[in-house]
């Protein structure tokens, strides 16, 4: 077994290590505190290829494989969840979504635009009362000649205000469940569709966009459709696969900054006439940390060799997603105890990574949705 990274992951590695130690950590506390996205870093990394990473050199990508992406999400949630988010959603999601499933007129159209940072994508799944259990979703999708009109609602949709373009998941039969699910392509200036903050204040990732976004009697030709009828829940979850890899390998990048953090306190910090490194629950705790960080990045790498080569990659990318968050909310809790009461302010990061982690436990389905799809893999459905 091979685990050296490839020359070019390297240099895709460092390059998204410094843009983000360079350039996102220095802005991720007032980004934080205004809730304000720095919308520059977009261009950034576009110009870096960064924001097309796994999509087609022919479509403006960077045609990164899974493990190089992976590692791109990894340095920049180490930095700051709120970036590394919007990169997952855009990429992974929307473009991945569009370049798998949509025709060569819908590559060729929106593609490019994504890939360049001209346009923004979102992802338009989650619903009030349609989360976890995506099939359950209300929004409909009524034929009209050759039209479908779409009304519904969506919450908590990542770059939702900010977004040129959204897939939109609507029914056309919602006694289906998953088999009456469609995709949409939709252009956020269409007419009746209408975008708004999420009321509230968010525990973390408080500089992403987070979007309310309604639709009413929203006319989109048949040809915005993405895949085939019915076919809606398919690329549904075909995009979660790559978007729990995206979150989990965030959710490596704070665990690991947790850990750097925290061995950096352990060297300087003094108590009771000793550095607190030479006690040994603080070294106990620190050792407990760096090995679940070494075994969450080993899942989440596996996990995207199994992509890169075209292996099913369903349960280890849950398991991957599973393990790396949790793994990271116990570092993030331990690094909050050991700096005290400079863990508890902002003054220093560590308590972000406490708020932040929170979210990444949640996305693209929560710890134990996780735990389902990994057994439902192991033992498989009844037969009917």
């Amino acid at each position: 077994m091979d685990f050296e990274l490839s020359p070019e992951q390297r240099r895709i590695q460092t390059l998204a290590r410094d843009f983000a130690t360079d350039e996102v950590a220095p802005l991720a506390r007032e980004a934080d505190e205004t809730g304000i996205f720095p919308e520059h870093l977009i261009g950034r990394m576009a110009a870096l290829g960064l924001l097309g990473g796994p999509v087609a050199s022919e479509f403006g990508g960077a045609a990164m494989d899974a493990v190089s992406f992976a590692l791109v999400c990894e340095e920049l949630g180490r930095a700051d969840s709120s970036v590394r988010g919007l990169l997952t959603v855009h990429a992974s999601l929307v473009s991945g979504c569009i370049e798998q499933w949509g025709t060569v007129e819908q590559k060729q159209r929106y593609l490019p635009k994504l890939t360049s940072g001209e346009w923004i994508g979102c992802y338009c799944l989650t619903e009030p009362n349609a989360g976890s259990d995506a099939a359950s979703l209300q929004t409909s999708a009524t034929a009209d000649g050759s039209y479908y009109l779409l009304d519904g609602e969506k919450i908590w949709i990542t770059n939702g205000n900010m977004a040129h373009l959204a897939i939109v998941f609507a029914t056309r039969d919602r006694d289906a469940r998953h088999r009456g699910i469609c995709a949409f392509l939709v252009e956020t200036n269409t007419v009746g569709m209408r975008r708004e903050k999420m009321a509230g204040v968010e525990l973390g990732h408080k500089a992403s966009d987070h979007a309310h976004i309604t639709f009413d009697h929203c006319r989109l030709p048949a040809s915005a459709m993405l895949g085939q009828p019915g076919e809606g829940f398919k690329v549904a979850m075909s995009a979660l696969d790559r978007g729990r890899l995206g979150v989990a390998a965030g959710a490596v990048g704070i665990g690991q900054a947790c850990l750097d953090a925290c061995v950096i306190w352990a060297r300087e910090r003094r108590q009771f006439g000793r550095r607190l490194g030479d006690f040994q629950m603080v070294q106990a705790t620190i050792a407990n940390m760096a090995a679940d960080i070494a075994a969450a990045r080993l899942l989440v790498y596996q996990a995207a060799w199994l992509v890169d080569n075209a292996r099913p990659a369903t349960q280890a990318a849950a398991s991957a997603k599973l393990f790396a968050t949790e793994a990271a909310a116990r570092a993030a809790s331990e690094a909050v105890s050991l700096y005290g009461n400079r863990g508890y302010s902002s003054e220093y990061p560590i308590e972000r990574y406490y708020r932040d982690i929170k979210g990444l436990q949640i996305y693209e389905g929560a710890s134990n949705i996780q735990r389902i799809i990994i057994a439902r893999e192991l033992i498989g459905r009844e037969p009917s």
